[in-house]
């Protein structure tokens, strides 16, 4: 009975640990914004859709922000999703292109570069 019990704290304390790390690390998504000649661009505003449908209603945008004076923009607790984005300054956006983020890896910090025109 006692090494029953053993076994049941080491297998709870395993579960708790690994839960654990699970939330210690959110998913998270690190956009550059270049422009055609490869020059960051600040001030870009960028919206993530979870559909296609909605990037191409332009609406339940899940998360939105503007680029840095780097032209970076970091977003945090994402669903380890793919997305379609939109960036744009100005007359310059990405729209001819369709953005589609590859699916995020869970728990990482994961990265991308969009060029507008």
């Amino acid at each position: 009975m006692r090494s029953l019990f053993q076994f049941a704290f080491v297998l709870a304390l395993a579960l708790t640990f690994t839960n654990a790390s699970a939330q210690l690390f959110n998913t998270s998504l690190t956009i550059t914004v270049r422009d055609e000649t490869g020059n960051t661009v600040a001030g870009a505003e960028i919206k993530l859709f979870k559909t296609e449908q909605d990037y191409l209603k332009e609406q339940n945008v899940v998360m939105e922000g503007t680029s840095d004076a780097k032209g970076v923009l970091r977003l945090k607790k994402l669903e380890g999703v793919s997305y379609h984005v939109i960036v744009r300054k100005d007359d310059k956006d990405n729209s001819g292109g369709g953005e589609i983020i590859g699916k995020l890896e869970e728990g990482k910090f994961n990265k991308v570069t969009i060029v507008i025109q």
